[in-house]
């Protein structure tokens, strides 16, 4: 087993940003042999010899191409878009970014938290009329905030709320295991995390058990003052129903970086509601993150050198 495997960064742009820092940075982290070419031909060309992938994605005719691969290193934290069935039959090792976006999507959640607990869209729309006139607000300290999934980015949301005085509640698949948040349900305990929360963010992955894991049912649990702030997967939540819950204001709104459908078409509803605020995917975007990114990638070929594609950080497969 080669110690220093040869690692090929997909090429592209990550939140508008060159994979080819990605891999720059990823050179002054590591002794392996990184290559990163920028066209499809140099890129297949390439990709035979490279024991090491990494990006936002691999399958089809270029994951036949990669004789070499032992591992492919995702550079997002959910990997339900990625053929983990292929992986494991050609026994390719895969590892996703959890905690690498954790700061920073933690950081919006908590821009859009505060958002709406001082009522700042509003203001933001009658500053573009212009029209000075007095609005209502709420305050966020006494108030219990649900965190769905305790993962990196879970777990750096409820870091950043310890100084807000609220009560956190925290949903995951394992709910033995604890957490950071004052209680701890499963996801089949859904309606009991939700029911006092004046806000409720998902940051889990999506799977089967997720998979409209926020229906009709649970937004008629919600409080009427309620907000859903989704920053996992679109698919998590029921999007009719949300429309609904929104129109019929069983909610008092909505914050969503990611969307069912996704792409959001441009004529979506979603879009005409002024009490949902919505983001393209760009929660993720942060000038560290290939910094982030690199010292993942070169802790686990450090891992590789001494003990082969086993027992990886954030190993999924």
């Amino acid at each position: 087993m080669a110690s220093e495997p040869t690692v090929l960064v997909r090429r592209g742009t990550n939140h508008g940003m060159e994979t080819s820092e990605y891999a720059a940075t990823l050179r002054a982290r590591t002794d392996a042999t990184v290559v990163h070419a920028t066209t499809p031909a140099e890129e297949r060309a390439e990709i035979g010899d490279a024991e090491v992938v990494t990006g936002g994605d691999l399958s089809g005719d270029l994951l036949d191409a990669a004789a070499s691969l032992r591992l492919f290193a995702g550079t997002s934290a959910g990997y339900d878009h990625l053929p983990l069935s292929e992986f494991r039959e050609r026994g390719v090792a895969v590892t996703n970014a959890s905690g690498v976006h954790g700061p920073n999507i933690a950081e919006q959640v908590l821009g859009w938290i505060l958002t709406f607990g001082r009522n700042l869209h509003e203001g933001l729309r009658r500053q573009e009329r212009p029209e000075w006139r007095h609005f209502q607000s709420h305050e966020l300290a006494g108030e219990t905030v649900a965190v769905v999934g305790l993962g990196g980015i879970g777990q750096a949301l409820v870091q950043r709320l310890a100084g807000f005085e609220v009560e956190t509640v925290g949903v995951r698949h394992t709910p033995s295991k604890g957490g950071p948040t004052d209680e701890v349900y499963g996801f089949d305990e859904i309606h009991e995390a939700v029911v006092d929360a004046a806000y409720v963010v998902l940051a889990c992955p999506l799977s089967d058990e997720t998979r409209h894991l926020i229906d009709a049912e649970v937004f008629t649990t919600m409080r009427a003052d309620s907000v859903l702030v989704n920053v996992g997967r679109g698919p998590i939540v029921d999007t009719e129903a949300l429309m609904d819950a929104v129109r019929n204001s069983r909610i008092r709104g909505a914050a969503l970086d990611v969307t069912d459908p996704e792409p959001l078409p441009h004529d979506h509803p979603l879009w005409d509601f002024e009490n949902v605020l919505v983001t393209p995917h760009n929660a993720g975007h942060s000038p560290k993150l290939f910094d982030r990114l690199a010292g993942l990638l070169a802790r686990n070929l450090d891992r590789i050198a001494e003990r082969g594609y086993e027992d990886l950080e954030n190993q999924v497969v």
